[in-house]
């Protein structure tokens, strides 16, 4: 782990291949996630107003369920503890804005017997937190209190306050016997006495979550800017760059800089597939396109991961920009766009008839062979359900 944690700390840019072979045997990481940020709502009609908004129902936000109940490690008393929501804002005509994971996280007042009984919360004082990203902060600050209008809710700027972390690596998913606490711990318990009080419900319970989108991404929590959340040791922190080769692999785009804002359609950028949209909740702003296209069945383009490649199969590094072409080397066809890149892997939204044909190149780099990857988490009825609509058709 010593001679790894040197790569996790001073990764250059040359060394990307090298650290993205080292991920298929590394231990749990973290990351100080500095690219996003913390937006806090408040107010009686939270709820209402969010899912007046978003692609995702988040009506369990206000209104914790049985098995949203957990046990805190340094507590025998059960707190309501909900997982997060990943949801994306869209425009009216039904393309991505932004994303975010929305936490209701636990409160003194919302602490159970030991029976599993006790008070609800006071819908007035209602509290969720959002995890977006920080480039787009103000503005998303401006378009959520344009849609306000007459909401009881207060929208405000938590960035000086809270930061956002993920938890990931290698079999991470697999290790809750291992790691019981990751997915049940206020910050604090069972490492920093300290701070115990906090997890057990007499401060606020800050959680690692497992990733509302897949359980290969880890875990995911908000936490104050002054602590180190739990299980983050010394030589498990990492890069924030490291982070994104982890979702590079698995196919998983995040923020505007990957999902183009005002021009993606989030079908198509696997959001479905990501639990970051409803098909059964009520309307939202730009469901009706989301909706028509997911009931006409056909998805024609998908985000894959993407390995930049010689003839020889060697990995290319910095060779490919965002935003280059994507074409089939044989008939100079068109095939899709890269959308992110870094090192020699990348995202793709690629047209599914031509992205597994093996003759892929980049527009212009003759040199650089593109093999787009089928993310072991796709549904196999995404290629199914392609190829026998356009067998059809």
């Amino acid at each position: 782990m010593h001679r790894f944690k040197q790569s996790l700390h001073f990764l250059k840019p040359n060394s990307y291949r090298c650290f993205s072979t080292q991920l298929e045997n590394a231990g749990p990481m973290a990351t100080h996630l500095k690219t996003r940020s913390v937006i806090r709502f408040t107010g009686p009609d939270t709820v209402k107003f969010l899912q007046g908004l978003v692609t995702n129902d988040v009506r369990r936000l206000g209104d914790p369920q049985d098995q949203d109940r957990t046990t805190l490690a340094t507590s025998n008393v059960p707190f309501v503890s909900v997982p997060p929501v990943y949801a994306a804002l869209l425009t009216p005509q039904g393309r991505f804005l932004y994303d975010m994971f929305l936490y209701r996280l636990p409160r003194p007042d919302e602490k159970l017997d030991r029976t599993g009984s006790g008070p609800g919360p006071d819908p007035g004082e209602l509290e969720l937190f959002a995890d977006v990203d920080g480039s787009e902060l103000d503005e998303l600050l401006q378009i959520l209190k344009k849609y306000r209008l007459r909401s009881k809710v207060d929208i405000e700027s938590m960035a000086d306050d809270f930061c956002c972390w993920q938890r990931f690596g290698q079999n991470l998913a697999q290790k809750s016997s291992e790691e019981p606490e990751a997915a049940s711990l206020g910050w604090g318990g069972g490492f920093d006495r300290s701070g115990q009080s906090s997890a057990q419900g007499n401060n606020r319970g800050w959680l690692w979550y497992r990733d509302p989108r897949l359980d290969c991404l880890g875990f995911r929590g908000i936490f104050p800017s002054n602590i180190t959340p739990p299980l983050v040791e010394a030589d498990k922190e990492t890069n924030e760059e490291n982070y994104l080769l982890w979702r590079l692999e698995k196919g998983v785009a995040e923020g505007s800089a990957e999902i183009p804002k005002g021009e993606a359609v989030p079908l198509e950028y696997n959001l479905a597939g990501l639990n970051g949209i409803s098909f059964d909740k009520g309307c939202y702003v730009g469901q009706e396109l989301i909706a028509r296209t997911h009931h006409r069945g056909v998805i024609r383009k998908r985000l894959l991961p993407l390995k930049f490649v010689n003839d020889s199969g060697k990995e290319m590094e910095q060779k490919v920009a965002p935003r280059s072409e994507v074409v089939d080397a044989s008939s100079g066809k068109k095939a899709g766009t890269v959308t992110t890149a870094l090192g020699s892997r990348g995202l793709g939204l690629l047209r599914l008839d031509e992205a597994f044909k093996g003759s892929l190149t980049i527009r212009g780099l003759d040199d650089v062979k593109v093999q787009a990857i089928k993310p072991e988490w796709w549904p196999a009825e995404w290629l199914l359900d392609y190829q026998e609509q356009t067998a059809a058709a």
